[in-house]
Order: C-alpha cells, then sequence, then structure tokens
C-alpha cells in the first residue's frame, strides 16, 4: 500500500482485543496515521519491512516481553519510535526500557488515551524535525561543496583545494592553522559536509571561550549528581558528535592538564562522563585549529608532545589574505552580493578605484575584515556604485604586517603620516601634533608624491 505523504505509519501490537480496538481506534481519530494491529511480537517483527515509524507496544505478550521486541526493533530501525503500554505500574522496568530506547512508558489506567495522544503527536513533532533537519543536511551539503564556500582562484588557495579533496573519502584527523579571520571553521564545514559523514551532526567547539574548569564536562559530559548543580544527565561534545564531525577551534588554547584526558580519548575512542562508571564509545572524526604554531607551543612546553602528534593528521595551513592577490576582489564581489541577498538590497557594482583601494591594504583580520568592510560601504554608499570613499579601513595595520615589507626609512616615514593623515581627515596641524614633527615635514613628504600635486594644491 503506497503510503501518502506526511501519512504517520504505526503499529499496534497488543493482545487485549479490547484493549486493541481501544488504541486503534484512537490512533485512526486522525486521518493521517494508518494504523497496522499484531496480536502479537512475532508477527509485529515479521512486518516491520513496512517500516512503522511508531510502535506502540504492549509490554506483555504471549510470544515475547516488551523489552525482547523492543531490543529486536531498535536493531532493525534505532529511529522507529517505541512506546511501551503496560498493566503494572513498574518504575525499575519502565527506567529500564527507557534506557533501552523505548520513547514513552504508559500505564494503562483511566488517562491511557489522553497521555497516549499527547505522546503520539510529540512523536510526531520530532519526527518532522528530524525530517527537516536531514533535508537542511542534504542542501547543506551542496551549498559547502568546496567551489561554493571557498572563494580563490590563487595559487595558495588552489594548493588548498587539493588538499581538501584528500580529506573527503576518509576519516583521517585534520589541522588547520592560520590567522585569525582566514576561515578555518568554514573550512571545517567544508570537510565535513562533503565527507561520508555530511549525514551525521557537526559540533563546533571555540577551546578559549570555555572557561578551563568546565571544559572537561562541556566535552566528556557528566551524570547527574556529578557535581553541584549537575541537576541531569548531560552528553559531552564528542557523544554529541557521534557519526559526525568534532570541530576543536583554538586547540591550543586547552589548558596543559585536560590535554592528557583528550589524548585518550582520541587514541581509545571512548570516554566516561564526569560522575559516571559506564563506558561509552563514539564513532567521531575530529577536526582541530589554531592561530598559533602547534610545533613552537610544543617546544615552549604549553602543549603535549604526543597530542600534537594525534592530531597533526593532515595539516591545511590557510594563507593570510594579503597573500592571495586577486582573490581580494573575487571574495570582496562575493562578499558584497551576499549582504545584497540577505538584505534584499538593490544590487551595487564596486568601482576601479574602490578595488584599487581595496588591493592596497593587507587585512589584519584578513578575510573576517573584508567582509566587515565591504558590508559597511554597502550600507553607507549613496549610489548604486562603491568608490573609493565608501572603502573605510578602520583598523589600523599591525605592527607585524607593517614590518614584513622591507622599505627605506623615507617610505616608512611616508606610510606612517599617510595613516595618519586618513586617520584624522588629512589633518595636517593634528596630524603634525599628534607625531610630533613639523608641519613642513608632511609637506615635503607629500610633495615628492606626484598622486598628492591636487591635495596640496588646496592648502
Amino acid at each position: 500500500m503506497k503510503v501518502k505523504k506526511h501519512t504517520s505509519r504505526i503499529f499496534v501490537v497488543e493482545d487485549d482485543p479490547m484493549f486493541q480496538r481501544m488504541v486503534k481506534y484512537v490512533m485512526e481519530l486522525n486521518p493521517d496515521h494508518e494504523v497496522h494491529v499484531f496480536p502479537d511480537g512475532t508477527s509485529c517483527l515479521q512486518n516491520l519491512h513496512l517500516n512503522p515509524s511508531i510502535v506502540t507496544l504492549d509490554y506483555s505478550l504471549p510470544d515475547m516481553t516488551g523489552a525482547e521486541i523492543l531490543t529486536e526493533i531498535k536493531k532493525y530501525n534505532s529511529n522507529i519510535s517505541v512506546v511501551i503500554l503496560s498493566s503494572q505500574q513498574d518504575i525499575s522496568t519502565a527506567v529500564g526500557l527507557l534506557r533501552e530506547g523505548a520513547y514513552d512508558y504508559i500505564t494503562k489506567d483511566e488517562e491511557v488515551k489522553e497521555r497516549l495522544l499527547h505522546t503520539i503527536d510529540k512523536v510526531k513533532k520530532e519526527q518532522s524535525l528530524i525530517e527537516e533537519i536531514d533535508t537542511l543536511k542534504q542542501e547543506l551539503g551542496q551549498n559547502y561543496s568546496f567551489n561554493k564556500t571557498i572563494i580563490g582562484q590563487s595559487p595558495a588557495m588552489q594548493r588548498i583545494f587539493t588538499l581538501l579533496e584528500k580529506t573527503v573519502s576518509n576519516d583521517i584527523t585534520v589541522s588547520i592553522t592560520g590567522e585569525t579571520g582566514t576561515g578555518k571553521e568554514v573550512i571545517a564545514k567544508a570537510i565535513h559536509y562533503n565527507s561520508v559523514r555530511k549525514k551525521g551532526p557537526f559540533i563546533a567547539v571555540n577551546m578559549s571561550a570555555i572557561p578551563k574548569e568546565l571544559l572537561e564536562s562541556e566535552l566528556f559530559g557528566y551524570e547527574k549528581g556529578a557535581f553541584t548543580g549537575a541537576n541531569t544527565r548531560k552528553k559531552g561534545m564528542f557523544e554529541l558528535a557521534n557519526k559526525g564531525t568534532l570541530f576543536l577551534d583554538e586547540i591550543c588554547e586547552m589548558d596543559i592538564n585536560i590535554q592528557a584526558k583528550i589524548l585518550r580519548v582520541l587514541q581509545e575512542r571512548e570516554l566516561r562522563r564526569l560522575g559516571g562508571e559506564q563506558i561509552i564509545k563514539f564513532d567521531t572524526r575530529v577536526i582541530v585549529a589554531t592561530h598559533r604554531n602547534i610545533l613552537e607551543e610544543v617546544n615552549q612546553g604549553n602543549f603535549r608532545e604526543d597530542l600534537y602528534y594525534r592530531i597533526l593528521g593532515l595539516p591545511i595551513a590557510l594563507p593570510p589574505l594579503r597573500e592571495r592577490g586577486n582573490d581580494i576582489l573575487l571574495l570582496a564581489n562575493h562578499l558584497l552580493n551576499d549582504f545584497i541577498k540577505k538584505n534584499k538590497m538593490e544590487k551595487l557594482e564596486i568601482s576601479r578605484p574602490a578595488k584599487d583601494k581595496l588591493m592596497s591594504y593587507s587585512y589584519p583580520g584578513n578575510v573576517r575584515e573584508l567582509k566587515a568592510i565591504v558590508e559597511l560601504a554597502a550600507v553607507m554608499t549613496m549610489d548604486n556604485v562603491l568608490t573609493e570613499n565608501d572603502i573605510q579601513f578602520r583598523g589600523t595595520q599591525r605592527a607585524a604586517n607593517f614590518l614584513t615589507n622591507e622599505m627605506t626609512m623615507e617610505a616608512y616615514k611616508k606610510q606612517i603620516i599617510s595613516h595618519y593623515l586618513e586617520k584624522y581627515n588629512n589633518d595636517i596641524p593634528v596630524v603634525a601634533d599628534k607625531l610630533d614633527i613639523g608641519k613642513s615635514t608632511i609637506y615635503r613628504l607629500l610633495k615628492s608624491e606626484k598622486d598628492n600635486s591636487q591635495f596640496l594644491a588646496s592648502y
């Protein structure tokens, strides 16, 4: 029988004819329910190929116990929601069944109809949400294809693409390094959503954002009563990322004392929640990232050498934006169009002088800074073309970047003065005061540049 869209196929497994009719009647009150009735566990299991989404299961059946049937159903398809119906209110039995994967345990009393309807409605809502998430994951898999999420044609980025292709058909650990703002999490997501694990969860953890005293419980989870305030059991990030990918960002910020525990968990692929005794195995791919040089951290005693070799895997070093040439303009156009689309704005273009200005900057904040610059320009422009005046570099050049370009002292002076003139709206007296130099020095340096002749003529 072909099931129409949005129909929920429900198995009612019950040997009491009267109660069986009641449950069937209650389930069929909803026309979107397709109900199949079975008097025993054997007949239910023989028909699992019909793929029910929900099974209401009498705990006391003539041929099998509810626990036995539950185990077989979960073996066949762990996504089938099983609701246990029992004549006895046995707390220990109920807890055991819930631990084995039962969705709910309902006692056959005067409130059974209402509770059953409420539970079935809740199950359907959760299953609908799971279906939506699965659909989104499939879409993300397409949206995160390397050529769509990672913009770049420079030789440096072509080398990155070659490395990324080597990560998708296996579970090798990937270690991503690069300056802040180079897109390390974007790379991690692209790896996940192009890999065989793309239907699993992608869990990102910023190690620097979690206080060191809470990091262990966040990563490994905890049992109820493990410490003051632990009122419920909580799964850790390694468990939540099971069958998927765990992205540990800023791995070098992790306290040295927890590194040994992380090492053991990665080696054994098993863990214990805080306050727990049960060994929990997990199947999780790990991707790590840092803006630091991990080997230098090892040499300085800040990072364990054995953990370094465990997480190194396939290393991917992302180039800073200043080393990517025309990728700056490709990214600027992409970021601009994306911002326009999200905000339903009219089409904007970048003028040639604005492009030249974008290419002249070193971007200490990398792609993240370029994004902020382009979005501000799109908001502030008075026309449908971004001009050089719309491009504002609000950040300062970092000393490290400033000194990487070997220049003469005269050239350094000109660069410093140009920066201050831009910062203070070409107010020469103010700049002279800030730099503690004479105004004539500024005029002399500016006069040596032909492209500033128009500027000087105004004074």
